[in-house]
């Protein structure tokens, strides 16, 4: 942790070498997070790419070394709030790019590939929130308390809107399942 402070301390310094490093450090879990909560690679990168361009160019102002990392996501987090807003003007796109993605070519739709695909639309059909807090929370390894305080909730409704959220894809993937 201590070296990881250094490094900030340095890229704050405008150590190019330095903020890279970091980057590096920060990109599956950023990129991990980008993913899944906007449903398209491309989108994720494009998210992550725009969020890393605005950290370095405002690393200066980070206060605390040891925030690098809740900073940084919260930056991903809204450029991927701002990108679910640009969603709500082009549903079908969206819709589009998703069955694109398991039924491009060369793609089989069959057995653990057809569950994986179902989860996760059933994941996009969740109201954004819920779909940030789960990403925030399984894919990049945010603790309820650090989702809450990032969100501006209460640690409280950030772990029900989680159970809730769950409980609603078990209950949709059973459900279709049955039939």
């Amino acid at each position: 942790m201590e070296r990881e402070d250094e490094i900030v301390h340095k890229a704050k310094q405008g150590d190019v070498d330095a903020f890279a490093e970091l980057y590096e450090e920060v990109y599956e879990d950023m990129y991990r997070y980008a993913l899944y909560v906007l449903g398209h690679p491309q989108d994720a990168q494009d998210a992550v790419s725009d969020a890393v361009a605005d950290a370095f160019a405002s690393i200066r102002g980070l206060r605390r070394e040891e925030a690098f990392r809740s900073w940084i996501f919260a930056i991903l987090i809204n450029k991927c709030k701002h990108r679910m807003r640009e969603y709500a003007k082009r549903p079908q796109e969206l819709t589009q790019k998703l069955q694109e993605t398991y039924q491009g070519e060369g793609h089989t739709d069959t057995g653990k590939e057809a569950e994986y695909a179902a989860i996760r639309q059933l994941f996009f059909e969740l109201p954004k929130e819920e779909r940030m807090i789960l990403a925030m929370h399984l894919f990049s390894g945010y603790t309820s308390r650090e989702i809450a305080k990032k969100l501006r909730m209460n640690e409280n409704t950030v772990r029900s809107k989680e159970s809730r959220a769950l409980k609603k894809m078990i209950e949709q993937y059973w459900k279709e399942e049955a039939q």
